[in-house]
């Protein structure tokens, strides 16, 4: 028998279920607009957390979108959180509509993570990604070039989620993470490598390629 896949994050269980039972309450208690509003509750809760099928695209030099969202920053830089060297950072902010649900953008071992408290000021600000609770990952690929991937947290979203750690072995577009409700994840690149988006791009967690990888 072929195993049903039911589209939506366990994290958002609890959320999903406790939007559905005040609905059953007001109902019983005949409180129709009340109702209505945890109804309209549960379907935009429901929504937020779906997590669906995606195609990855196939080529050990692409490196895919970690998250849905829109880009909304490409720049040159250094490696702030692992010492990497010379990278590119291309930034993209999700808002409360995206799907949250984060996958790793090449194939390769976690080497090392890192995690930062801090506050909770709008992802799609500058200040955000000095000051915000932030929980950074670097892999390594198999042609050994390495890629890191920051989760931001924003002004809505609370919680950082991250099931990876050191050590694990990731496939591209596999599910590592996610961040609540509204968010961004900044990815750094090589310098060698060729960008295929440009600022205001929408991409696609798991199918989007955001940049091309040169062999190491």
């Amino acid at each position: 028998m072929q195993k049903i896949n039911v589209p939506v994050a366990k994290e958002g269980v609890p959320f999903i279920g406790m939007s559905a039972l005040a609905t059953v309450v007001f109902a019983l208690l005949q409180l129709k607009v009340v109702a209505l509003i945890c109804l309209g509750l549960t379907g935009f809760v429901l929504y937020f957390f779906r997590d669906p099928d995606r195609i990855v695209p196939s080529g050990q030099d692409l490196i895919t979108s970690p998250a849905d969202g829109k880009v909304i920053e490409i720049a040159n830089g250094d490696d702030p959180y692992f010492a990497t060297g010379k990278c590119i950072r291309l930034s993209i902010f999700m808002n409360v509509f995206n799907c949250h649900i984060n996958r790793a953008p090449i194939d390769g071992k976690v080497l090392d993570m890192k995690y930062r408290p801090g506050g909770f000021l709008s992802a799609n600000t500058k200040r955000a990604m000095a000051e915000n609770e932030q929980a950074a990952m670097l892999i390594q690929g198999e042609t050994g070039q390495k890629v890191v991937v920051v989760q931001v947290a924003g002004l809505i979203a609370r919680r950082i989620v991250c099931w990876a750690e050191p050590g694990d072995r990731l496939k591209k577009g596999q599910r590592y993470g996610m961040i609540r409700f509204g968010s961004r994840l900044d990815v750094y690149v090589p310098a060698t490598v060729k960008p295929l988006v440009e600022k205001g791009s929408k991409v696609v967690a798991g199918q989007s390629p955001l940049a091309r990888m040169e062999s190491a």
